[in-house]
């Protein structure tokens, strides 16, 4: 096990972070949901104390107590005051070293997970995000939600969740992190003290690296807005180029001065919000754009979050110093003001042991963000965003189709005749497109033929 800390003069907390190198990215096709549930499940009892003692002393600590399931890792969490810290650590070594997963406690826990995925068909924006990784990542678990389907959750039984446990919870793949008011080889001891116990080999298996599938998919819907939601392929999320990136995700649609807020909603309000993210994994990235527009809308709306991008992914409309010195200014504060926050930094400590192999030194991050020059950021963007952009895959929830988009050819179509008009050469990949084929001419003329 790898055990990483940051002391926090002055701090009078703990936060301790058990993470384990297991998400649903390395779940079988017929495990779907499995480490999701065994997140679920550790909590409900070990084989010293049951749900309701486990409950009561981790009330008993003060502070907060609790897990979540991403597609790369899995994360035990606490954040204590400090002289409860090691009294935490040995509760969340129970869970992860003793856990019975009880027979009556695991249908009650697949009926809350049930909850929790009909719970996010309820929301249209939320449905459309999953559509969109399925769509883009449709062989791989990349593509899959985190919390499986109901058809596969009702299927786990109490073994499968005890041979995933235990051939994905080893000490090669666990790392505890921890910052705030504490001394490195201290905490050592204790986490040795109570991982001691802990056992097996890391599978040999590398991950399969998922392919990015272009698409577009429409879903009828009752809702009365339209719902969008826009993949580019992105760097992964160690990639040298990530903050250059970063610093083009701020530009192009994070915040209230970036030039897809500023065109749809208050130059021309077609939207209420709009906004990107870039989603990065260890082999995979993503840039994802998302708006909400009246369905008579849709069409215009897609169009114009097009045409941005392109005017920036073509260098068109290069960035100007100003827009520069405010995305590294955001990023930088984002992050300093997020420092002060013990949970981030022991979150931080285990993201770049896993990610990187190795904490950062101070300073380090936003020195990176402050490096990034004109240069940089205009390679990325002709090199990859525009390339991305021709490849990019849309999910729509809306009452009524879009005209003309009914299927990937009107599709495609409407995509290059979107960013014709800045005249860069476009290359198309993906199923049924010979891969590097040089598109500007024909592409020209087919717009002009389709009045597009």
């Amino acid at each position: 096990m790898r055990i990483v800390t940051e002391s926090i003069p002055g701090a009078r907390s703990v936060s301790i972070g058990v993470v384990v190198e297991c998400g649903s990215r390395d779940e079988n096709p017929d495990e779907a949901g499995l480490a999701h549930l065994c997140e679920h499940l550790v909590f409900q009892g070990t084989s010293n104390r049951d749900s309701r003692e486990l409950a009561r002393q981790m009330d008993a600590v003060g502070g907060s107590i609790g897990a979540f399931t991403t597609r790369d890792y899995t994360c035990y969490y606490a954040t204590v005051q400090d002289e409860y810290s090691f009294h935490a650590l040995d509760l969340m070594g129970d869970i992860l070293l003793n856990p019975i997963f009880p027979e009556d406690e695991l249908e009650r826990e697949k009926n809350c997970v049930g909850r929790e995925i009909e719970g996010n068909l309820d929301h249209p924006m939320s449905r459309a995000q999953q559509l969109l990784m399925e769509t883009i990542w449709p062989d791989h678990p990349l593509g899959r939600p985190v919390a499986g389907t109901m058809e596969y959750v009702r299927r786990h039984t109490r073994d499968d969740l005890i041979y995933f446990f235990h051939r994905h919870y080893v000490p090669e793949r666990m790392i505890v992190a921890a910052a705030g008011n504490l001394e490195h080889e201290d905490f050592v001891a204790q986490a040795r003290d109570v991982f001691w116990r802990v056992l097996g080999e890391k599978s040999l298996l590398p991950p399969r690296a998922p392919a990015f599938t272009p698409g577009f998919l429409h879903e009828v819907s009752a809702s009365h807005q339209a719902y969008i939601s826009i993949g580019l392929e992105a760097p992964t999320f160690a990639n040298p180029d990530r903050y250059a990136f970063h610093v083009l995700n701020r530009v192009l649609g994070e915040g209230l001065h970036s030039r897809l807020f500023q065109r749809l909603r208050e130059q021309s309000g077609l939207v209420y919000d709009v906004g990107s993210d870039y989603i990065a994994y260890r082999d995979a990235g993503l840039l994802r754009i998302e708006l909400a527009t009246e369905p008579a809308q849709q069409r215009e709306a897609l169009q114009a979050v097009i045409e941005t991008v392109a005017g920036l992914a073509s260098w068109d409309q290069p960035v100007d110093e100003d827009e520069l010195w405010r995305a590294k200014l955001q990023l930088k504060s984002q992050y300093l003001i997020a420092s002060e926050v013990v949970h981030t930094r022991m979150s931080r400590l285990a993201s770049q042991e896993i990610y990187f192999s190795s904490p950062f030194e101070t300073g380090a991050i936003p020195d990176a963000i402050e490096s990034v020059d004109m240069a940089t950021l205009r390679r990325l963007a002709e090199q990859h965003l525009w390339q991305s952009l021709a490849n990019l895959t849309a999910v729509v929830i809306s009452p009524t189709p879009i005209a003309d988009l009914t299927d990937a050819c009107g599709y495609r179509k409407f995509v290059r005749g979107a960013m014709s008009s800045h005249g860069h050469p476009i290359f198309c990949s993906g199923p049924g497109r010979p891969s590097g084929i040089l598109e500007t001419q024909a592409l020209r003329k087919e717009t002009a033929a389709n009045g597009n």
